[in-house]
Formats: C-alpha cells, structure tokens, sequence
C-alpha cells in the first residue's frame, strides 16, 4: 500500500466516509488551510531578509541611474520565473495534475534524468548557504544593540570592539529549539510575526535615512556610483559585480515556492492563489527596497555601510537603532526556520524510506504540554539531525563571519538555476513549446542573459572574500 493510500486509510478509520472528503485532499493529506495571506507572509518573510540591510551599500556602487534600474530588473525576472514556477506545482492539469511537494519534486516530474541530482544538489546548497548568511546578520544586530547601547554610554569616545562568536552561539541554541517543530505548515506564525519584523526594521531604516537627508538637506550619491579615487578602478568592477549579487540575493525565494504553494487550500487552483501572493509580495518588497536603499545611499553617499542598521552610519536615538536590531533577530530566528525545513524534510523522508524498520528513526514518543490539547511528538533522529544541523550552520557562520561577501556568493549561486533556468525549463516542458518558436527562443534568451549576470556576480564576491582571508584569523573576528 502506497503512502498517500495509507494516509487515506489512516483518515477514514478515524472520521466517518461521508466527512473523509472533507477532511483530506485529493493526494489523501490532510486539508491544506493557506491562503493568499498566509503564502503572502511566507514569501515576505523569506524576501525582505537580511538581503535589504546591504541595499544602500549595493546602490553606492552601482549609482542613481544602474543600482535602481538592476533592483527593477531583479524584481521583474523573478516575478516572471515565479509565475512560471507556480505553473509547476501540479504536472498535466492545473487543477486535477499530480501534486509536487517540493522544488525538487517538481523537476523529477517533469523534467527527470541528471537534472534531479542537479537541482536537489544545488537547492540544498543555497539553503545551507542561506542559514549560514542569516546566522551571521543575526550575530551582527545582536552585537549592534551592545555596541549602540555602549557608544552612547561612552559618548562615542569607546570604540566598543567585541567577538561575534557568543552571539552566534546563541542565536544556535534558538535555532536548536525551534527547529523541532517538526513540519512546514506548522510554522505560519513564525512567518507572519517574522514578517512584521521585516516591515519594522525596514521601515525605520527608511525613517533614519529620510531624517538624516532632511537634517543635511541634501541629497548624497553620484550618478554613476563610488569614484575612482575613493577606491581603485579593479575595486569599482569587483564592488560592482559583488553589488548585483547582492541584490539578487535580496529576492531569493523561489528556491522554496513550491514548498510554500503545497500548504495552500483549493478552490481556487493552488497556482492562481500562489500567482496572486508572489504578485502582492513582490510590489511590497520591491517597494520597500527602493525607498531603504535609496535613503540610505542619499544619506551617505560613497561611504553607505555594508549593513545600513549595524555599519553604524546612524548612531542615534540609539534606542530606536536597538528595536530595529531586535527586529532584525526575531525575523532572522523565523525566516532561517522558513529556509531549512526543505532540508529537515528531506534527509528524515530519505532516512525513513533507507531504514524503515529502525526505532531509533521512526519512533515517536508523546510528550504532554501544559496548555495544549495535542501532546508534543519526540522523535530522536529529528532531535539529533537538527541539532548537529544548527551546530554545523553555526560553527561555519564563525569561520566566514563576512556578511556582504556571503550574501554575494549566495545570491549569485541560486539566481540562475533556481530562480530562472528550472522555472524555465519545467514551464517549456509543461507547456510543450515547440522548439524554436518565438516564445522558446525568448524564455532562452531570457536564461542565458541571467547566466551571464550570475557568473559576473558570483566572481565578483568571491575576490571579496579573497580579500577579506588575507587579513582573517579564524574565530578570532571582532567588530
């Protein structure tokens, strides 16, 4: 008996026939409840990340004409390949089609063969990537509120330096707890509280950057970015190029679309509501993304910091800078969980399907919690697994502390396979469009040019952090 044919059997042993249907959907799961507000909130919580905090630094390196015209591109491709994505959710018909529960699960389906492999491997390496990045900026604003507080306590006269490994370490031991929640659909809440705390911390970025250019009336930057002269001609190129990754790493999310779209509830189609969230998440993000990296390169001109809340291009009200880091750690503590569940659900299906008589992997144990109706489910390779996953993220995060120069890396390594050429692909498949039609020949065009944007981005980050090696001794970094 297959896993869905279980699942139903398991349902209407419980639930009397005439209520099954309205208990389970048609692959036998249980109802799935989102919407486009809860998939909305998802998608915000895994947009406006840590991605938008290195904006005003991207924009000093591109200008007023090239930094937002590059944020625009980015906003419109990855609207575009989204909705091409969320094509694929279902294989055949839009409506009645197999289920894909996952990025990967939708490229076995329909495109198959060496490109699985590919995509699974690609997929999971961005997302441990992204976990790295976000433990990192999490580290980064939780020292912020203990080096803003002893700035003013000084008066400015303390450089203040300190280690950022205890605050990694702690920002882990969160991690640790709360990735033992053991399913995606069971995390919405964190997404929605996550996502208010983008918005707070963004938009008091944006009120900072906006007091400051009204307190200097002036406007800062160049058209056409940093000037030779602050930095050499070969610095110009690689900050250029590492400014595109950044930003492409700033709308990073259609690595987990598919995911996000398999906790949403038909009627409608799964791929209409889906279209409609990506649509509305993306004006907003886009929105917010103008305005802070705007203000903040209007404010300091050539010398933005890497990260606009924790550079400490602002030092006062030191209280305001604190709530706005505090923000930061909560939305990093949800949107890391938002990112790694894909993998958490990956290797316990594998070792699940691999060793399916083992106690140790399939047991789970209940566990009463005060307040709540349905006990706590323990199970011990979920506990091991995690942890020694968080623990991993964690001790690397330490080695390569480097916040725009991972973010670079990142950003240039998921743009191209994840957000454009699968997405295209499937949807040529899918779609069966004839070879060489105008359509093919644009949605491939359209692929190659990203390529071209990816490679350039990914060789400008990697001199970045070339250079930041040669002055870097492994956990010993102080800010």
């Amino acid at each position: 008996m297959g896993d869905n044919q279980r699942q139903v059997f398991d349902v209407s042993m419980a639930i009397p026939s005439h209520n099954v249907s309205e208990c389970v959907d048609d692959d036998g799961r249980l109802k799935r409840t989102g919407t486009i507000c809860t998939a909305s909130a998802h998608i915000i919580t895994a947009v406006i990340g840590s991605g938008v905090l290195s904006l005003a630094w991207a924009i000093a390196q591109l200008g007023w004409i090239a930094g937002p015209a590059v944020m625009l591109l980015f906003s419109f491709v990855t609207y575009y390949t989204s909705s091409l994505l969320t094509d694929c959710y279902r294989t055949g018909d839009p409506i009645s089609g197999k289920r894909n529960y996952t990025y990967t699960d939708a490229v076995r389906s329909i495109l198959g063969g060496y490109k699985v492999k590919a995509c699974g491997l690609i997929q999971y390496l961005n997302l441990f990537g992204i976990s790295i990045g976000y433990t990192i900026a999490a580290s980064i604003s939780m020292m912020a509120i203990k080096r803003s507080n002893c700035f003013h306590e000084s008066g400015g006269k303390n450089p203040c330096h300190m280690s950022s490994n205890p605050y990694m370490i702690m920002f882990g031991v969160s991690e640790i707890l709360l990735s033992q929640i053991p399913d995606f659909d069971q995390i919405w809440w964190l997404s929605i509280v996550a996502a208010v705390m983008s918005f707070t911390y963004s938009g008091i970025g944006l009120g900072l950057g906006i007091a400051k250019v009204a307190a200097t009336g002036t406007f800062k930057g160049s058209l056409t970015g940093i000037s030779i002269g602050t930095v050499t001609q070969a610095q110009k190129i690689w900050r250029s190029l590492q400014a595109i990754g950044d930003i492409a790493f700033a709308y990073s999310f259609s690595v987990i679309l598919i995911e996000i779209q398999d906790t949403v509830k038909s009627p409608p189609e799964e791929a209409k509501t889906m279209k409609r969230a990506t649509k509305l998440s993306i004006a907003v993000t886009t929105a917010f993304y103008m305005l802070c990296g705007s203000m903040g390169y209007a404010s300091f001109g050539d010398f933005a910091p890497g990260n606009l809340l924790t550079g400490f291009g602002f030092f006062n009200p030191f209280w305001l800078l604190d709530i706005a880091n505090a923000a930061i750690v909560i939305h990093l503590v949800g949107a890391y969980q938002v990112f790694c569940q894909p993998i958490f659900a990956f290797i316990e299906k594998w070792a699940t399907q691999r060793w399916p008589e083992s106690y140790f992997i399939t047991k789970e144990f209940k566990i009463p919690v005060p307040g709540y109706r349905h006990p706590y489910k323990l199970n011990m390779f979920r506990l091991v697994w995690r942890t020694g996953f968080v623990m991993l993220t964690t001790v690397i995060s330490m080695l390569l502390p480097f916040f725009n120069d991972v973010v670079g890396i990142l950003g240039a390594l998921g743009f191209w396979p994840l957000t454009v050429y699968f997405p295209v692909e499937m949807y040529i498949q899918q779609k069966k469009i004839s070879m060489w039609s105008s359509r093919w020949i644009c949605l491939k065009m359209l692929s190659m040019a990203c390529l071209m944007i990816s490679i350039a981005a990914g060789g400008g980050s990697i001199v970045g952090v070339i250079l930041d090696l040669k002055v870097y001794k492994p956990f010993k970094t102080t800010y």
